[in-house]
């Protein structure tokens, strides 16, 4: 997001923040959901995300979920149809708009470009079927095929006057997939699990060169796979809680705008999260990747309202051509203090970040600093335990009993 805007920073991130991957979501929720970071060194877009979210079962209809992400200038949204193509298929239709969506901002060796930076405005429909494939038990299984078309219009901001912008396009994507368990679309659930596998063909229309005499390319089409393992799990007594994940992927013919990017620390940025602390958010590009990373909060009061939370990944990146830098490997840690009300009504955290291998004008080191805040307007079960509850207590259960587990 553009450096010392506003407006871009409110919309960041809706695009693929989409809690309904894996499934219909059965519990009403309502958010409000803030973040933002700032680079220490050089100079940078903020970064950063700023949305309302309602998920409405019971929609006019017992059998109709609605789904809500909305900012200021950009919405996201699908309607599911529970159980409309079987007792264990639903159907999701989806419909996403707006500015600066599709903004698009270049990084190399550590610098950002703004002459080659560009805002993006988009538009969006989309069809999903979610079946589950194993009822009754206490993880869900649920395999995943949508179908969406998105159309990017390209703008300049800063940008270069011999930068020639990538025609304004239509991207068809395909996606399939499973996921095993799944992760509440919160700030920090307590509790959750996942094993999920996924692939993704695009295609897009009016492709070719661009840039600076075509020196960059829109490829017609890209192939997208990955896979993430997660586990969150928070101690009933302590409350201390530990989060880790581990997610990998690759690619064929993978260009600017299909490939994995790589840094920062926002955890509801996107739906797959390739969070590297001190590192400016999607500064690495990458064609293959493996990212494995770890959180733990401590609590600090007998309240366990104040935390502290350090953090730590690495990765190793196979980089997409044209956008390599020195060593495959980057890490980065970080540490956070967190508050959460007496209520449970909402929740902050602060935090440092530093990215060891970044590259930054006085050699390696990358420094950031960022702001969580999730507000909880209301959570409530009206068809009595979902899926996911049931999951998690099962996930309880097995790890303090482990010789009751089936």
């Amino acid at each position: 997001m553009r450096s010392y805007r506003v407006l871009p920073l409110v919309v960041a991130g809706l695009l693929m923040n989409r809690a309904a991957s894996g499934q219909i979501d059965p519990e009403q929720r309502e958010l409000i959901e803030v973040g933002a970071s700032q680079a220490l060194q050089g100079a940078a877009p903020i970064d950063g995300y700023g949305f309302y979210y309602l998920n409405e079962p019971n929609f006019f209809h017992t059998n109709v979920t609605l789904r809500l992400a909305l900012a200021p200038v950009y919405l996201d949204s699908e309607t599911g149809f529970v159980g409309l193509l079987g007792p264990h298929t639903d159907l999701g239709v989806g419909l996403a708009g707006g500015g600066f969506a599709d903004n698009y901002y270049e990084f190399h060796d550590g610098q950002y470009l703004p002459g080659e930076s560009f805002w993006g405005h988009s538009v969006e429909t989309s069809a999903s079927i979610y079946h589950l494939f194993n009822p009754g038990q206490r993880i869900p299984l649920n395999g995943v095929l949508r179908i969406r078309e998105h159309y990017s219009i390209y703008e300049r901001d800063d940008t270069d006057s011999g930068f020639v912008l990538p025609h304004d396009h239509s991207t068809v994507a395909l996606r399939t997939g499973f996921r095993w368990g799944g992760r509440e679309p919160l700030l920090k659930p307590d509790l959750a699990m996942e094993i999920s596998g996924w692939y993704e063909e695009q295609f897009r229309t009016d492709s070719g060169s661009y840039g600076f005499n075509g020196d960059r390319v829109l490829n017609e089409d890209s192939q997208l796979f990955w896979g993430r393992a997660l586990l969150i799990y928070t101690f009933p007594d302590s409350k201390q809680r530990i989060d880790v994940s581990v997610t990998g992927g690759g690619s064929v013919q993978a260009d600017r705008f299909s490939a994995y990017r790589l840094g920062g620390d926002m955890p509801m940025i996107s739906e797959f999260p390739l969070i590297i602390p001190g590192y400016f958010d999607g500064e690495l590009s990458a064609r293959n990747f493996a990212c494995f990373t770890a959180q733990y909060t401590l609590p600090l009061d007998a309240a366990k309202r104040w935390s502290l939370e350090p953090i730590g990944s690495i990765a190793t990146v196979d980089y997409l051509p044209g956008m390599a830098q020195p060593g495959h490997f980057n890490s980065g840690v970080g540490m956070g203090l967190g508050y959460r009300s007496r209520s449970g009504v909402w929740q902050a955290v602060a935090s440092y970040g530093y990215g060891f291998e970044a590259i930054r004008s006085n050699g390696r080191g990358g420094q950031s600093i960022s702001i969580l805040m999730q507000i909880n307007l209301g959570t409530r079960h009206p068809n009595g335990p979902s899926t996911m509850d049931k999951a998690t207590s099962f996930l309880r259960d097995s790890l303090l009993n482990p010789g009751n587990s089936p």
